[in-house]
């Protein structure tokens, strides 16, 4: 994954994750979309996304900063802001 993808790039690679791995629905995934409660993800799911991530962008992302994560926005800023400083 380049440092030069735009949040628009990383949300369309992140609704693809969530669609092909997870089986969720691509229109439900959506910048305000709660991880947790509207996308069903648990926190077993959320390791899996974790560990997707470290794998498509070659750098662990840390478990601190995804812990904050509460949105798909939120997973799409976190992202960005990695490769910006990876």
């Amino acid at each position: 994954m380049s440092s030069t993808m735009s949040k628009e790039e990383i949300l369309v690679w992140i609704r693809d994750v969530l669609h092909e791995h997870f089986e969720i629905p691509a229109a439900r995934v959506t910048p305000e979309a709660h991880l947790y409660q509207d996308l069903d993800i648990d926190s077993i799911d959320a390791v899996d996304l974790l560990i997707r991530l470290k794998q498509l962008t070659g750098q662990a992302i840390s478990p601190e900063v995804f812990r904050q994560v509460r949105t798909v926005g939120d997973v799409v800023d976190a992202v960005h802001a990695h490769l910006q400083n990876g």
